[in-house]
């Protein structure tokens, strides 16, 4: 039984052109944009606070944007992610548990009820 390699070619060759065509596209120049202040931590708190109001002002807007590009890095990223209450950090007080019990239908507490058809 002969085995067809098509999809694999055909995977690879589509992966390799759209790596070709992706390499042709326009870069955006950024360097105005990472001039000025640096963002921190307590700047990626902030943008995490108000990230969806700048979700729903990104839908109208385009000058407005979730994510500052100039920012430090690691702590602006934990920033925002607290900030924005990404894993649960502060969503644990508001949890309740959930209490499970056993229920016995033999232990009388049905005994007398009535059957309404």
């Amino acid at each position: 039984m002969k085995r067809s390699y098509l999809p694999a070619y055909l995977f690879f060759f589509t992966a390799a052109l759209i790596l070709l065509l992706t390499g042709c596209a326009q870069s955006e120049p950024v360097k105005q944009c990472l001039t000025g202040h640096t963002y921190g931590f307590f700047g990626g708190l902030w943008h995490g606070f108000i990230a969806p109001f700048d979700f729903i002002g990104m839908l109208f807007d385009e000058k407005i944007t979730m994510y500052a590009q100039n920012n430090n890095g690691g702590l602006y990223a934990l920033g925002f992610l607290i900030g924005s209450g990404g894993w649960g950090f502060l969503s644990s007080k508001g949890t309740k548990r959930v209490r499970r019990q056993k229920v016995n239908l033999h232990g009388g507490k049905f005994d007398n009820a009535e059957i309404v058809d």
